[in-house]
């Protein structure tokens, strides 16, 4: 979704939590957003988070919390580092602690494993380490290639276009999938750097 779209929802989340923050304490309000985002609603919960955090004063307790755990939550949503002004917040300046040794990981390209799985049929999940998937993908498409080049060669005419439309199919298939894999264990490698993150901030509660 583009970020153009995103202050919109935000605000309109805003509104809509706005009575129900008024009426919860702060930490009735922490724990319902903690709630929301371990359900997948991060952007209420950072909305939740944000109003909250603005009706107390900025030296409270709860306060800091709040804008810690939001400013954790954003980098979520994003899946970026958001840099943000730590001084005398001890949840962000663990966090801050924990980055300085632990930057987020790089996601790797997909590209070049889809290249890998269009030229050569398995070869994209062998690079994934998924020798199982490999396997599969090269016995569902070199069968039906085959198959393709030996009807051609007999110039058996419509057969070999029947052969050739099921092997491009199920070619295709495997390239997406491997590139599919490939952009799911970056998230998945993401995901659970930050998850030590947020156990490294001290804040409580576990929002997944």
């Amino acid at each position: 979704m583009p970020r153009r779209h995103l202050l919109p929802i935000a605000v309109l989340a805003l509104a809509t939590l706005a009575p129900a923050v008024a009426a919860a304490s702060p930490g009735q309000a922490y724990d319902a957003a903690i709630g929301l985002a371990a359900r997948g609603r991060t952007g209420e919960a950072v909305a939740m988070m944000q109003g909250a955090a603005a009706s107390l004063p900025a030296a409270d307790p709860w306060a800091q919390r709040l804008r810690a755990a939001r400013w954790l939550l954003s980098m979520r949503r994003m899946r970026a580092h958001a840099p943000m002004a730590a001084a005398g917040n001890g949840w962000m300046l663990l966090a801050d602690r924990y980055l300085a040794g632990h930057p987020p990981p790089k996601a790797a390209a997909a590209w070049p494993v889809g290249l890998l799985a269009a030229v050569l049929p398995g070869a994209g999940h062998a690079r994934l380490g998924r020798w199982r998937d490999a396997m599969t993908a090269a016995m569902l498409v070199w069968p039906m290639l085959l198959l393709t080049v030996w009807a051609a060669r007999r110039r058996m005419g419509p057969v070999t276009v029947f052969f050739a439309l099921i092997t491009l199919w199920l070619w295709s298939g495997t390239v997406y999938s491997a590139i599919s894999l490939a952009e799911r264990g970056s998230a998945e490698a993401y995901m659970a750097w930050w998850q030590h993150l947020w156990l490294a901030s001290g804040l409580p509660g576990r929002p997944w």
